[in-house]
């Protein structure tokens, strides 16, 4: 989740005078907010936000200093296989070596392959199939 939609949840959440918010992320980050309904409506949520913001990125910071990420070079729609009916390059778990084909990124009509910079074991892939990823957008982390 990134900070614009953050800031659009907790900026919603003050306009529907909501008791409590509880996000949970896949990577174990957990946010929970309450608002008392006795404070004053001029409280800027400025604090919540930095609250909300903070832990994620300090997890983040503590798992991609694991792993080794590979981002995408360029704006497009990320393919995990060559083809729909053909099996994906790398699935979570398999042993790549650097220059290993990992997925493809299409760009204009063009199909970009993208290699492995490392050696190592695929721990997550960052992207679903088919989603738009933009520039330095973390595709796969390995370790």
């Amino acid at each position: 989740m990134e900070y614009q939609e953050l800031k659009k949840i907790i900026k919603d959440m003050e306009n529907l005078k909501l008791d409590s918010l509880e996000i949970q992320f896949p990577d174990g980050t957990r946010i929970a907010m309450k608002k008392n309904q006795n404070q004053n409506n001029n409280v800027s949520p400025a604090p919540a936000q930095a609250a909300a913001v903070e832990p994620k990125t300090e997890v983040k910071e503590k798992k991609e200093e694991k792993y080794n990420v590979v981002t995408s070079p360029i704006v497009g729609t990320f393919y995990t296989s060559p083809s729909p009916k053909e099996p994906p390059f790398v699935k979570i778990g398999d042993k790549v070596r650097k220059g290993d084909v990992l997925c493809v990124i299409e760009a204009m009509k063009l199909m970009n392959e993208i290699k492995s910079e490392y050696d190592g074991e695929i721990v997550e892939i960052c992207v679903g199939n088919e989603e738009m990823v933009d520039f330095g957008a973390p595709l796969f982390k390995i370790k």
